[in-house]
């Protein structure tokens, strides 16, 4: 029901909005005067009778007058949801307007046309002509009162229409533009523009100061428009809905239907009260007043946008009486011109024949030229990858080898180590022979200390390997140093028996440092470790 939603509180500015910006001529026929007296009790007379004041103006040519009956008549028809008529209606009025170059009130429709385009969700098009309308108000160089007044207009729709789609900052920077021009002419409050703020500040949760706002436009339409209080009863009827308030919510909704059919305005309201009192009804656990509340919203949507519904034919084709016309005046203009030109015929027909030539030979050539530098630069592309990839081989090999390298010295240590710890054993088993203090002193300062081993081994590790710690570390930055040792040496695939030697620990220790490791790198137990090192 959302879209049903934007539509219904947009409608407020279409209706309210004509009534306070619409030119009025000086004087009017008798047949408008009529209409006038009649559009609030009997809109279908009414209609008459605005049909025939734009008969008899168009007969007494006076266009302007007629532009402004015919506005007024699409208004009347848009009041009481009869689309189609209405939109038929601007569009005639938009078709005398550019033929008397009347810039006013082609401002005025386009602004009216951008609603009916956003009532069936057009967003596009309706923000196209309500654009057009601000660039053609900016350009007129009427008196400060109209031209203020126009504006505002432009302005306040935009606001409503981005309110509509609850994009309220949009919404409040565009009603703050139509208040600027409002306070150029009166220093009066904008109370449309104050019950439309009231609403959006209760929607952004500042419900306190946002009723505050409604009471205040609620005082001054009972004042002056009693039927706009349809609206503002509407908008009191959502705030306390989302207040929770059950009573005062039912209340002003079912006042804002009884003012819709006192005064015949504002028929859009009627399915929107209808359907937020089933919702309301439905949370208090009143099912059977929900069940016809929904009847009722659901009988009188289909009335005003069902496909089937007759008043909305021509609204759901959106067919463009104006543009069709201009395409029929541009047809007439080219039949003129080759009539004019008939004689030259044969000499555009060679001139023709010569441009689609040389078009074809560019175009041939433009085609040659770009496929030939396509595969140039696919040769190249595919070239500099097969360098690419011959030399990330090449070095993979060369650091395979490195880490070869380094493993055999590491082994090499090892198996010095091994070495010099067999004659030690062997010496000492000598002792009534051999000066076994000098010999395991010479022996001593040969072999090193586990310290210095692996200092020379991580030196030369490091040396090939530069990133491995970086990237590690800055994965598990909780590593100890004995870890990032093991990690070293499990990827050189060492074994357990090789890393004690080389860390000068028991195997037990070896695979008890493992089994920690394993735990702080977030391991399972079906998780290889030395595929997991491997990729860093």
């Amino acid at each position: 029901m959302k879209p049903l939603k934007f539509f219904l509180l947009s409608i407020l500015t279409l209706l309210q909005v004509q009534n306070l910006f619409s030119q009025t001529p000086a004087e009017r026929d008798s047949f408008y005067q009529k209409a006038d007296r009649l559009k609030y009790e009997k809109p279908d007379s009414a209609a008459v009778y605005f049909q025939k004041s734009i008969d008899f103006q168009l007969k007494e040519k006076d266009t302007l007058a007629a532009i402004n009956s015919l506005k007024d008549l699409s208004f009347l028809y848009a009041h009481n949801v009869n689309y189609g008529k209405s939109y038929d209606g601007y569009w005639n009025a938009l078709l005398l307007a550019d033929k008397s170059k009347d810039s006013v009130s082609i401002a005025s429709i386009y602004n009216q046309l951008g609603w009916l385009y956003s009532y069936y969700k057009r967003d596009d098009e309706a923000l196209k002509y309500f654009n057009k309308s601000i660039a053609i108000d900016k350009t007129l160089r009427l008196d400060p009162v109209d031209y203020n007044t126009n504006l505002r207009s432009d302005y306040f729709s935009i606001a409503v229409f981005y309110r509509n789609n609850e994009e309220f900052d949009l919404a409040r920077k565009y009603l703050d533009s139509s208040n600027v021009y409002h306070s150029k002419l009166t220093d009066n409050p904008p109370y449309f523009a104050t019950s439309e703020l009231g609403y959006i500040m209760c929607k952004e949760g500042s419900c306190k100061e946002g009723i505050d706002m409604l009471k205040e436009s609620e005082a001054y339409f009972k004042r002056v428009d009693p039927s706009y209080l349809t609206i503002i009863y509407y908008l009191f009827g959502e705030v306390y809905r989302d207040l929770n308030d059950f009573e005062l919510s039912e209340s002003y909704f079912k006042k804002s239907l009884k003012l819709g059919e006192k005064y015949h305005t504002h028929s859009n309201y009627a399915p929107r009260n209808y359907q937020s009192l089933s919702e309301l009804y439905q949370a208090n656990h009143k099912y059977k007043e929900a069940y016809q509340a929904l009847l009722h919203a659901n009988e009188l949507n289909n009335n005003i946008f069902g496909g089937r519904s007759k008043n909305n034919q021509h609204l759901l084709e959106i067919k463009d009486d104006f543009r069709v016309e201009k395409q029929k005046q541009d047809v007439l203009l080219k039949e003129k011109r080759l009539a004019e030109l008939e004689h030259e015929d044969k000499i555009w027909l060679l001139k023709t024949i010569l441009l689609v030539v040389v078009v074809l030979f560019i175009s041939m050539f433009a085609v040659l030229f770009v496929r030939n530098l396509r595969i140039k630069h696919q040769s190249e592309k595919q070239y500099i990858k097969k360098q690419q990839e011959i030399e990330r081989k090449r070095q993979n090999d060369i650091l395979e080898l490195k880490n070869k390298q380094l493993a055999s010295s590491a082994l090499q240590l090892i198996e010095k180590d091994e070495f010099l710890e067999s004659i030690n054993s062997k010496l000492s088993k000598q002792n009534n022979q051999i000066d076994t203090t000098v010999i395991k002193r010479m022996v001593k300062s040969i072999q090193g200390n586990t310290a210095s081993n692996w200092k020379e081994f991580e030196a030369r590790f490091t040396n090939i390997n530069q990133s491995f710690y970086a990237n590690i570390i800055e994965k598990f930055p909780k590593l100890s140093q004995t870890d990032q040792k093991l990690c070293a040496l499990i990827k050189l695939n060492f074994s357990s028996k090789e890393m004690a030697s080389i860390l000068g620990i028991s195997v037990e220790s070896v695979h008890t440092s493992r089994y920690r490791l394993r735990k702080k790198l977030g391991l399972e137990r079906n998780d290889n470790l030395s595929d997991f090192i491997n990729e860093f």
